[in-house]
């Protein structure tokens, strides 16, 4: 598969500023309206929602994700596609 961050993706949610567990919580709520091959961009600079909970989520949901550590703008981008 490619890579997700190369994929223009149907949604960008910023969480920039949020703490757990609103990234998780809009994150799974702005899934559920997209559909199935949808990418979902994601802004937080969370490292527990970036690093954790989002990945973990995704991975017993079996979306595929990429996570992009963006150290110079201190957050990270988070590439997730709907299955």
């Amino acid at each position: 598969m490619s890579e997700l961050r190369t994929k223009e993706p149907a949604e960008t949610l910023d969480v920039l500023g949020r703490v757990c567990p609103y990234p998780l919580v809009l994150t799974k709520k702005k899934l559920e309206k997209l559909n199935s091959g949808d990418v979902l961009k994601i802004l937080s600079d969370a490292p527990a929602s970036a690093e954790d909970s989002i990945p973990r989520y995704c991975e017993k949901q079996g979306y595929p994700i990429e996570v992009v550590k963006l150290e110079d703008k201190g957050y990270w981008e988070i590439y997730i596609q709907k299955t």
